[in-house]
């Protein structure tokens, strides 16, 4: 049985190896969450631009304003949950006791 273990050792230690630091996972993330957050960002401009041109009589459907405008708002709805699962999750961690 040991001898099993110590044959997989090994491996283990390179795939341990190969995940990075947690400094290179932190700014890994960070650049996620930055991204994401433009993302979402772009869209409410698109939804304003696109309410703003048909508020004006610019030639622009009207489906495709509201089509724009609900693409950003589940953005920010899920921007949202996510927050809020977060927060959760935080506050959880800081109840726990040691």
């Amino acid at each position: 049985m040991i001898q099993g273990i110590q044959h997989q050792m090994p491996v283990l230690t390179e795939k341990i190896s190969n995940t990075g630091t947690v400094k290179e996972a932190h700014g890994q993330f960070s650049t996620f969450l930055k991204e994401s957050l433009n993302q979402v960002n772009n869209a409410q401009k698109a939804s304003d631009l696109a309410t703003e041109k048909l508020a004006r009589g610019e030639k622009i459907d009207l489906h495709n304003v509201m089509i724009v405008s609900q693409k950003a708002s589940i953005a920010m709805q899920t921007t949202i949950e996510i927050r809020n699962k977060a927060v959760e999750a935080y506050q959880e961690m800081m109840r726990m006791q040691m």
